[in-house]
């Protein structure tokens, strides 16, 4: 097994620092695929996996919950033993577009908390979920790309006691862990913190999953301040910008046919909306990153992983792969060591182009 670092995320919940996420697996991967990619992250020290009740992306009916039920299957034909291994899925939030899952949640109410749990327990053939996550909040935030809050936008939704008190009857009944949240804001989760003090005694929100890159440093504002002092975690889901700061989509042709952004054109507008092909920001930003990894003999992978890596608040870095060379040059990334120069060059480019992937 290679140097994956460790993180304690909490009390007999040790996580690698790189946590393969499974939203291509049913979709762009195979199960036998699926299955290779999750044996050569596992045998390189990778113990961390997230999913979530709606993967595959693009969300679709034929395909939804196929990457919980392809990492259940994995670990079962692999005989894993399943404390060796640290899952984490997500409940979907309110969607009037996915009406196939429970008929298209309109609220996180108890009833779709407790459902959608017993449902991925079920896909995954397993007893219990180490963590498990709230993907987006039951009321209006800014998301995928959006930067500014429109108060006019606010609908009713279900209060965070009643949430709290769902997942604290999981948690009661052994089904879940811990919990976790993803896509908030500051707001959101000091609120959450503050309802779930009545139930310190068994419940302990432990982490954030959160957008972190080179292209978007959001959280280092507000939301970092909150983690650190609440002592949350950060969870740094596309550190890679959806494979933008690989470089493959400004390259000649404009990558390949098979890239997400590419494969997906016009079919994904959760991605296309953060990152925008043709927004000359995020591409002249992207350059000064592939440059920079250039200049100081960097593979631009390695460069965009090592940074988030480094980050004092990051647990794990949640990161997609479809190609085991690709789940490689992550690994790569783990032996990393930046010198002052490169961090000097990094913060001069993010304040000449701060956040164009919020």
């Amino acid at each position: 097994m290679c140097g994956v670092p460790l993180f304690n995320l909490a009390p007999n919940l040790t996580v690698s620092r790189l946590c393969l996420g499974t939203m291509t697996f049913g979709e762009q991967n195979t199960l036998g695929e699926s299955f290779r990619l999750l044996d050569q992250a596992f045998h390189a020290g990778i113990n961390f996996f997230d999913s979530a009740e709606m993967y595959p992306v693009p969300q679709r009916r034929r395909t939804c919950g196929r990457s919980e039920e392809y990492l259940g299957r994995w670990i079962a034909h692999r005989n894993i033993p399943r404390d060796s291994v640290v899952i984490a899925t997500k409940v979907a939030g309110p969607s009037g577009q996915m009406t196939w899952i429970r008929g298209g949640p309109k609220c996180l109410d108890a009833a779709n908390i407790i459902e959608a749990i017993d449902s991925s327990l079920l896909r995954m053939q397993m007893d219990y979920i180490d963590l498990y996550q709230i993907h987006w909040p039951d009321r209006y935030v800014p998301m995928f790309g959006e930067t500014e809050y429109d108060p006019v936008r606010q609908y009713a939704s279900v209060g965070i006691d009643e949430q709290l008190e769902a997942l604290s009857t999981a948690v009661k009944a052994g089904k879940i862990r811990y919990i976790g949240l993803s896509n908030e804001t500051p707001y959101g989760l000091m609120k959450f913190v503050q309802v779930a003090e009545k139930y310190a005694s068994h419940l302990k929100i432990v982490s954030l999953q959160n957008s972190y890159s080179l292209l978007c440093r959001t959280f280092d504002s507000a939301m970092a301040e909150c983690c650190h002092q609440e002592s949350i975690s950060l969870l740094a889901y596309s550190p890679l910008a959806m494979g933008i700061l690989s470089g493959k989509y400004f390259s000649l042709g404009g990558g390949p046919t098979d890239a997400r952004l590419n494969l997906f054109k016009g079919k994904y507008s959760e991605g296309e909306s953060r990152y925008n092909l043709s927004n000359k920001i995020i591409e002249a930003a992207t350059m000064e990153y592939l440059n920079t990894a250039k200049t100081y003999g960097l593979h631009p992978v390695s460069l965009a992983i090592a940074f988030v890596l480094r980050h004092p608040l990051v647990a794990s870095v949640v990161f997609g792969a479809t190609r085991s060379w690709q789940l490689q040059e992550v690994l790569d990334a783990c032996k990393i060591e930046f010198t002052s120069e490169v961090i000097d060059e990094i913060n001069k480019i993010h304040s000449r182009f701060p956040n164009p992937c919020p």
